[in-house]
C-alpha cells in the first residue's frame, strides 16, 4: 500500500476529520455552483420587504415574466446578480431555463435594502473561499520556496534570510495591510490599475493578503530541510550528479507535502478570518460585491436597542464558523494520517 492510501485510510477512520471533508466538499461545490441554484438575485432591491423576517413563502413579486424568452430570463436575472464572466453567465441560462421564474424563499430572511440574505450568503461564500484558498497558496508557493532554499543553502545566506524573516515578523502587519488597502481604494491608482494593467482591486486583495501569511511556512519548512539535508537519499543524488535545483523538487520537497498540507488546512481559517476582520472594518470587499465579514458588518450596523434583526448576524456567523470548523477538524485528522507513528495506532 502506498503512503497515500495509507494516509487515506487512516483519515476515513476519524469520523470527526471525514465529516469536516464532506462538510468543505458541500460548500465548494455549491460555491462553484452557485448561479445553477435557485437563488434570488443577491443585489435585487426591493425596500418594500427591508428587514423581513426568514419566512417560507414565496415572494410576491414574480424574478422573471412568465412569457419571456430564454434571452429576457438571462437579461432580467442578469441585472440583480451583476457583471459576470461567461462561465458563470452560461451557468445563469441555464437556471433561467431550468427554474424558470421559481425561487428559493427568503428562508434566511432579507437585509435593509430587501435582498436576500440567503442569496448573498452563497454569493458570499463565493469571495470568502476564494480569498483563503488564493490567500494560502501564495503563503504556500512563497513560504516553501524561501523556507527550502534558505535550509538547503546553509551558512551565510541561511542566516541572512532568517534573520530577514525575523525583521519581518517584528512588522505590525494589519497597519502595513490598512495602508496599502487605503491607498489602492484611492480613485486615481484604482482607475490606473483596471485601465492599463486589467487588474482589479479584488486580486490585489488576495494575493496582498496571502504574501504577509508565509513567514512561519518558511520556518516550518526550513526545520524540514535542515533534517532531511543530509539525509542518505539526499547524498545518493548528489554523488549520482544532481542538481541542487532537482535535489530541492525532487528529493526534499515532496518529502515536506505531509507537513505543508496540514499546515495549509490551517493557514486557510486564519486568512479567512483576517479577511473577515477587514471587511468588519471595511477595509475589504467592497459593496455591490459581498462576503461573509460584510455581510456579519451590516448585520451589525443593523442591530438597534429597538429591533434586533438577529438572521443579518446569525446566518454569517454560522456560515463562516461552519468552514472555520470544518478546516480546523481536518488539519487535525490529515495530521494524524500523515504522521508515521500514528500509523499503529
Amino acid at each position: 500500500m502506498s503512503l497515500a492510501k495509507e494516509a487515506w485510510r487512516r483519515l476515513r477512520k476519524s469520523w470527526t476529520a471525514t465529516l469536516a471533508l464532506w462538510t468543505l466538499v458541500v460548500l465548494a461545490t455549491l460555491a462553484v455552483l452557485t448561479p445553477l441554484l435557485p437563488l434570488q438575485p443577491p443585489r435585487r432591491v426591493e425596500t418594500d420587504r427591508s428587514f423581513a423576517a426568514p419566512t417560507l413563502a414565496s415572494p410576491e413579486v414574480p424574478l422573471l415574466p412568465s412569457d419571456a424568452s430564454p434571452d429576457e430570463r438571462t437579461a432580467a436575472l442578469a441585472e440583480g446578480f451583476g457583471r459576470l464572466d461567461p462561465v458563470n453567465e452560461l451557468m445563469l441560462r441555464t437556471r433561467a431555463n431550468v427554474f424558470g421564474s421559481w425561487s428559493i424563499p427568503s428562508i434566511c430572511g432579507t437585509d435593509k435594502l430587501g435582498r436576500d440574505v440567503l442569496s448573498r450568503l452563497f454569493w458570499g461564500g463565493r469571495v470568502s473561499l476564494t480569498v483563503g484558498l488564493v490567500a494560502a497558496l501564495v503563503s504556500l508557493v512563497i513560504g516553501v520556496t524561501y523556507g527550502a532554499v534558505s535550509a538547503y543553502a546553509g551558512g551565510w545566506i541561511d542566516n541572512l534570510m532568517m534573520r530577514l524573516v525575523d525583521v519581518m515578523y517584528s512588522v505590525p502587519f494589519i497597519f502595513v495591510v490598512i495602508f496599502l488597502i487605503t491607498i489602492l481604494n484611492a480613485e486615481g491608482i484604482k482607475e490606473v490599475l483596471e485601465r492599463d494593467y486589467g487588474v482589479n482591486r479584488m486580486v490585489i486583495f488576495f494575493f496582498l493578503v496571502g504574501a504577509i501569511y508565509w513567514l512561519t511556512m518558511a520556518r516550518v519548512v526550513r526545520g524540514q530541510v535542515l533534517s532531511l539535508r543530509n539525509e542518505p537519499f539526499v547524498e545518493a543524488a548528489r554523488a549520482m550528479g544532481a542538481s541542487h535545483g532537482r535535489i530541492l523538487r525532487h528529493h526534499i520537497i515532496p518529502n515536506l507535502w505531509s507537513v505543508v498540507i496540514v499546515y495549509l488546512t490551517l493557514t486557510i481559517p486564519r486568512v479567512m478570518l483576517f479577511e473577515a476582520f477587514l471587511s468588519f472594518l471595511g477595509l475589504g470587499v467592497e459593496p455591490p460585491d459581498v462576503s461573509w465579514g460584510l455581510l456579519a458588518n451590516e448585520g451589525i450596523q443593523a442591530i438597534t436597542p429597538i429591533r434586533i434583526y438577529w438572521w443579518l448576524v446569525a446566518y454569517p456567523g454560522l456560515a463562516l464558523g461552519v468552514t472555520l470548523l470544518a478546516l480546523n477538524f481536518l488539519g487535525d485528522g490529515l495530521r494524524d494520517a500523515l504522521d508515521p507513528r500514528m500509523k499503529n495506532r
